[in-house]
């Protein structure tokens, strides 16, 4: 990865940081996407330490769709190269939350944001020869058999498994049309599930949602584990040529087969062009 630029949502945590750590010792330039600037600070001190060089950080907010329009930017305006694009944060929420923007939490960040920044930013990687787009989805992805278009915004009924199961159904479908739509060009876009990881992923759920990440941590793996399908994706050549898939364990695995419904896939992708208001270069 010498001489490589990646970009990384969610970086400060978890996965996130166990490959922006790994990516960084394999000699890539990183630039972190976080929304807190005291973890990011203390995140890019590490990585400099450890490899001598800081990586750059640009400050974004998942659940606000202007400060992903405006971390975009700065990035472009920065001048420098993309060769991936790491789609890493995610969140659940066991209660209904809307964003700013007026859409429900769950969706909005783990589809929506990275829906209009991975468009945004597609100009800057398709100048890099063999570029890739990492989105990281979930088996939970198993939890629903559709998007639920009639009520995608979850104000009928808020379900914490179902609601999320949909964003991370969304991922696949924005990956499988993504990758569609790329096809003959000189770049990658695969989905991965990184399996059950113990990180703080839900801990904002209030007291249950920051034991229950403790009582099950003896359970999970660990976060470097989880991160390695991760950095697979961005760096290997065995996946050099491929696009549309989704791994587990650095190995292609099927999803179900609503995640590969073309209409679905052609539908959500309308309806969220429509939400961010933004229409992709492809």
């Amino acid at each position: 990865m010498q001489g490589k630029h990646i970009a990384i949502t969610g970086p400060t945590a978890g996965i996130g940081a166990a490959a922006s750590r790994e990516l960084a010792r394999r000699g890539a330039r990183l630039t972190l996407f976080c929304r807190n600037p005291e973890k990011a600070r203390a995140l890019q001190r590490d990585i400099e330490q450890d490899t001598g060089t800081a990586p750059a950080v640009i400050l974004l907010d998942m659940a606000d769709l202007s400060s992903v329009r405006r971390a975009a930017q700065e990035f472009l305006d920065s001048g420098a190269a993309l060769d991936v694009l790491l789609n890493n944060a995610g969140v659940i929420h066991t209660s209904r939350h809307e964003t700013v923007d007026g859409f429900e939490a769950t969706l909005a960040v783990n589809h929506l944001a990275p829906f209009l920044l991975t468009g945004l930013l597609l100009p800057r990687l398709l100048h890099s020869p063999g570029a890739r787009i990492v989105n990281t989805s979930s088996g939970a992805h198993a939890f629903v058999r559709d998007m639920g278009f009639n009520d995608l915004q979850a104000k009928t009924a808020y379900r914490t498994f179902s609601v999320y199961g949909r964003s991370k159904l969304a991922n696949l479908l924005f990956t499988h049309e993504l990758a569609r739509r790329l096809a003959g060009r000189d770049i990658t876009v695969n989905a991965l599930h990184p399996g059950a990881v113990s990180t703080s992923l839900g801990t904002q759920n209030g007291l249950l949602g920051r034991l229950l990440p403790a009582l099950l941590r003896p359970f999970f793996r660990t976060p470097e584990k989880g991160a390695e399908t991760s950095i697979y994706l961005c760096c290997s050549d065995a996946v050099a040529g491929t696009s549309g898939g989704y791994f587990y364990n650095c190995k292609p695995l099927q999803p179900r087969p609503w995640a590969r419904d073309d209409n679905a896939a052609a539908r959500l992708w309308e309806v969220s062009e429509d939400c961010v208001d933004f229409t992709y270069p492809v």
